[in-house]
């Protein structure tokens, strides 16, 4: 029972750190589209993330397994974030939002398209809801209860903070910096462990391949 109890509290505190992120990214990439676009940006982001949760999930005991996985992940978020830069930089030179988030003035840079803010989020959802599935299912540790319950816990925590996280990205656009920053952490801490880590590290696979001593 209290291995239980243990085990819950570890998933729903992975989730609070992990589906931050997502939501994060859905948040940021919906801040930068016309205002009625964005509530359809969160919703197919939330579909997007949720698919992948699951894709993920049916083969978790598989991928806990693959070297270098994580530093895949690492990589596709690290290019997520040069996107996100870019765009929060050409914003910051040609727009300004309202306190309701309209976008006003005349700036030369180009408004994110509903297409181009879904792909966006679809390529850091693969490695963010990748890095989440790991953590819950390696706390699951093969109770499927458990991993449905991280899962489930994850998307609804993700629908709040993302709208959360849009309403604020059009009131204070500069916490868009303090967001690339926390993504680029989250980033480097991916690559990191996807090149160290003890469990499915490329160096370690490289180590027990005999490829290197």
């Amino acid at each position: 029972m209290l291995e239980n109890i243990l085990d819950l509290g570890q998933i729903i505190i992975a989730d609070i750190v992990l589906s931050g992120d997502n939501a994060l990214i859905i948040g940021m990439a919906a801040a930068g589209l016309a205002p009625d676009l964005r509530k359809k940006a969160i919703l197919f982001g939330m579909v997007i993330a949720a698919l992948l949760r699951v894709v993920f999930a049916l083969v978790a005991t598989k991928l806990l397994g693959i070297p270098g996985l994580l530093l895949v992940g690492g990589l596709l978020l690290f290019w997520v974030c040069w996107s996100l830069y870019k765009e929060i930089r050409s914003q910051s030179h040609s727009q300004a939002m309202t306190a309701d988030g309209e976008i006003v003035g005349d700036g030369d840079g180009k408004q994110r398209t509903l297409g181009q803010a879904l792909i966006a989020i679809t390529i850091a959802d693969v490695s963010m809801s990748l890095d989440n599935v790991l953590a819950v299912a390696a706390i699951a540790d093969g109770d499927t209860n458990k991993l449905i319950f991280g899962l489930a816990l994850a998307i609804i925590l993700m629908a709040f903070a993302a709208t959360m996280i849009m309403k604020l990205l059009g009131k204070y656009p500069w916490i868009s910096w303090v967001g690339l920053i926390v993504l680029i952490y989250v980033a480097a801490e991916m690559l990191y462990r996807g090149i160290f880590d003890e469990t499915n590290g490329i160096l370690k696979y490289l180590q027990s391949a005999g490829m290197i001593g």
